[in-house]
């Protein structure tokens, strides 16, 4: 049986283990033994936690053999993003700035998980201080992508997601602030949540701009999202049972989201629109121009900001960064106050703008990323290229962060690409039961 729970859901162990088919204590052993010896592990995690993990364990078995279980994923290892506070436990951002830091305590969304009985299996790499939708690192590590070894993960949750589509972990978290759950998510053929903003708790969260910092799960399944976000809030899970996609009312972008799409993207996107009708579900298109103006904003938005928070370290030490991530953050520095607050009004106007015309549909969908994984030999001897393929990468998805949405990613039937339904701020429990619905129409 144990050779089949690197391919299971997290719902499913967690099944296995109500029924008392699996000891939650060897379930743990078993992930930290392919962590040991998978032969891109350390390209996967900054930091495995066995200790922690098995004591952890200890308990969930504890409680599974006494009838207390708190919650279907009790006893459940997962990774976490290297920006998570892990007491006692290095979490560096992946950044050599931020080499040895170890905080005193955990991460409000780490410490609630561990409180429903999740285990921690580790820290997982990603870009270096969360600016970057590729996931090249060449600081301290670039994860692989399942479907490609010499492209990247997709970021800034590349070791997250590689944990996950490698059988190293059932389940992820990470962050999102322009994509970093989603691309990673769809580049690895997974489920992808990016919560709304303010949703779930930035506490202990190394930040990169806090008015878009989100937390969100990567999964094999929009049930163990669905769970996930439950146990990182210690509430119910959304109720899937009966989702379906008839009567669903769909739009599709086309300002911005359609440009330049690569073929396979574009015939994965097809494809998927294709079987949601089939399932019942009407597809209307909608032009919005103003995405269009949202998306030049978010030079200023995202790079002031980014700055803003991190010039004092960058600038004490910038030798110690990767170029790219270095000039990508010096941008911030040139930005004014007044256009930055100008911006900002703008964007406003402009939510409320897409908040009128979306009203009365279940999702926007498009694309997640225009783009297949980059090469990522290429990405480090190409400066041009990694610059307009980092800023492709990210196009998409950071509509939803602009927009203060929610998203969700599903894979298509094209290898790394997948589609992402797109909801208003606080509707994940509606987001989840469509992606239930579409994720049995686009098996």
């Amino acid at each position: 049986m144990s050779n089949t729970w690197s391919n299971m859901t997290a719902a499913e162990l967690g099944r296995e283990i109500g029924k008392g088919c699996i000891n939650p204590v060897e379930l743990t052993e078993f992930f930290l033994e392919r962590i040991a010896i998978h032969e891109h592990s350390t390209r996967i995690y900054a930091r495995p936690t066995p200790t922690r993990a098995r004591g952890e364990a200890m308990g969930a078995a504890t409680r599974a053999k006494s009838g207390f279980r708190r919650g279907l994923l009790d006893g459940v290892p997962i990774s976490w993003k290297d920006l998570f506070d892990t007491a006692d436990i290095a979490t560096e951002a992946g950044s050599a700035l931020l080499k040895n830091r170890t905080p005193i305590k955990d991460a409000a969304v780490l410490e609630t998980a561990t409180r429903e009985g999740l285990v921690c299996l580790g820290k997982t790499h990603m870009s270096e201080l969360a600016f970057s939708g590729l996931g090249l690192n060449p600081i301290t590590a670039t994860p692989p992508c399942i479907n490609d070894e010499q492209a990247v993960a997709g970021g800034s949750t590349s070791g997250g997601a590689a944990s996950v589509a490698y059988g190293l972990a059932p389940a992820a978290i990470g962050s999102d602030t322009g994509g970093s759950v989603r691309i990673p998510a769809a580049w690895n053929d997974l489920v992808g949540l990016k919560t709304s903003h303010g949703r779930l708790p930035l506490t202990g969260a190394v930040p990169l701009c806090e008015t878009f910092d989100t937390v969100g799960p990567l999964a094999r399944s929009v049930e163990d999202c669905a769970l996930l976000l439950a146990a990182m809030e210690s509430r119910k899970p959304a109720d899937l049972h009966g989702a379906s996609l008839t009567d669903a009312h769909f739009l599709v972008l086309n300002t911005v989201a359609l440009d330049n799409l690569r073929p396979r993207p574009a015939q994965g996107f097809e494809d998927a629109l294709t079987r949601l009708s089939r399932a019942g579900a009407q597809i209307s298109h909608i032009d919005l121009p103003e995405t269009a103006e949202a998306m030049a904003l978010a030079g200023i938005l995202f790079t002031a900001e980014a700055y803003g928070i991190w010039a004092k370290t960058i600038e004490a030490a910038p030798e110690k960064m990767f170029p790219p991530i270095l000039d990508r953050f010096r941008m911030g520095a040139s930005i004014k106050a007044a256009d930055y607050v100008a911006a900002w009004r703008r964007l406003h106007e402009i939510r409320s703008i897409w908040a009128a015309k979306t009203a009365g549909y279940d999702a926007v969908l498009l694309p997640t990323s225009p783009i297949l994984p980059p090469n990522a030999h290429r990405l480090m001897t190409d400066d041009a290229y990694y610059a307009a393929e980092n800023l492709l990468a990210l196009r998409n998805t950071r509509i939803g962060n602009l927009m203060n949405l929610c998203a969700l990613t599903l894979p298509t039937a094209q290898p790394s690409c997948g589609i992402s339904f797109m909801a208003g701020p606080g509707q994940e429990e509606r987001l989840l039961r469509i992606g239930q619905a579409a994720e049995r129409a686009l098996a």
